[in-house]
């Protein structure tokens, strides 16, 4: 059978491949559609488990909200490329997921992977991915995702899907009113990244791990102590240097940084001193400090700055706790939901939210394309 230019064109719009591939699949299939695109689904599956291995950190996040407003779906998809991740084909496709995940009931990604593509209807979501992959010709991750459901949810896409958010809240009356307050507080989460709604989801133990982290942080960072406990070690790293610097560089100070601390304190002026020290007499301040730890965890100077920081950073990562971003009054997100609540005549309280952000924990790779051209080019 002869094949024509608009025969490959047909298939070449159905599938996606390349004009070539689309050529030998319909020669290969004695011109039947159906099985050329069989063969390059294929032709793509053996592709793409040669591209599998290359990094994929780039991509999209995009959500769906059912048309209730009450079930909504965010889902991150990756790509080799940023040119990939604008491409209308590859927007399309992770719309696609995302809206088959919210109208369905998947446990987790092995049974969204398992289950029938609704873009296809035939192949699996796996095997469709991989045909997508010979597609695009570059490896595509279907990373993660997560659904919400609740008495009103909304969507945010920021940086063109660099950043997706979900907001759930409880809401007796979810009017445009509320929806908006929702989109304002959503664009908050993508700016602020909070960790948590707020500070009773926090355990016990990752309260306690998180304020461990901040009693060390201050030990590290001696110059940021109490003056009576910071001109302590520095007579102690003075006192140490002829007993100790010697045989352990750890407990005191030699001549020189001595030299500079004396030259400092005559001057009336020690607030640079950190400017002028070496960087082991710096660290002998913080192994003193780290030393004498369950001392200053009974003085109270000491735990009052670490409860000053400890509060501080808890109000930077509880999504009611912070600044809301967009207040001229500085209120914190909490307060505004609660004008929000009253404005309205509603119950009105933030459940929950999710927030993905393209690529994040991934390693990116850093190539040069013209030298990439070339290679291939040689090959």
């Amino acid at each position: 059978m002869a094949i024509t230019a608009a025969d490959v064109k047909k298939l070449r719009e159905m599938t996606g491949a390349g004009m070539m591939d689309c050529k030998k699949a319909l020669t290969e299939t004695d011109g039947d559609f159906d099985a050329a695109v069989d063969f390059l689904r294929k032709k793509g599956l053996a592709t793409a488990e040669k591209k599998a291995g290359r990094i994929a950190a780039e991509g999209i996040v995009a959500t769906v909200v059912s048309d209730d407003d009450k079930t909504a779906t965010i889902i991150e998809v990756n790509s080799e490329t940023d040119f990939v991740a604008k491409n209308e084909k590859f927007q399309t496709y992770v719309n696609g997921l995302a809206t088959q995940i919210n109208s369905g009931n998947y446990a987790d990604m092995a049974a969204f992977l398992a289950s029938t593509s609704a873009i296809d209807g035939s192949a699996t979501v796996e095997d469709y991915h991989k045909s997508m992959i010979a597609t695009i010709g570059e490896n595509l991750t279907i990373r993660r995702f997560a659904k919400t459901t609740g008495d009103v949810v909304v969507s945010y896409i920021h940086m063109g899907g660099k950043i997706g958010v979900l907001v759930n809240a409880e809401c007796d009356n979810a009017n445009d009113s509320v929806k908006e307050a929702m989109k304002n507080i959503a664009m908050q989460i993508a700016a602020m990244n909070p960790s948590y709604v707020k500070r009773d989801e926090i355990s016990a133990d990752q309260l306690k791990k998180e304020k461990d982290i901040i009693i060390d942080s201050s030990l590290a960072d001696p110059a940021s102590l109490p003056k009576p406990l910071l001109n302590a070690l520095f007579d102690e790293a003075i006192a140490n240097k002829v007993a100790a610097y010697a045989e352990d560089s750890n407990k005191g100070w030699d001549d020189a940084d001595i030299a500079i601390f004396q030259e400092k304190k005559a001057e009336g002026n020690l607030n640079f001193l950190f400017n002028f020290l070496s960087d082991q007499a710096v660290q002998v301040l913080r192994d003193l400090a780290s030393a004498h730890k369950d001392e200053y965890l009974e003085n109270k100077i000491f735990a009052g700055l670490v409860e000053g920081r400890f509060s501080k950073h808890l109000k930077e990562i509880c999504l009611v706790d912070q600044t809301y971003v967009k207040a001229e009054n500085k209120e914190s997100v909490a307060q505004y939901v609660a004008q929000v609540a009253k404005d309205n005549g509603c119950n009105f309280g933030i459940k929950s939210f999710v927030r993905f952000e393209t690529g994040e924990g991934l390693e990116k790779k850093n190539e040069d394309f013209a030298a990439e051209v070339a290679a291939q080019m040689n090959a």
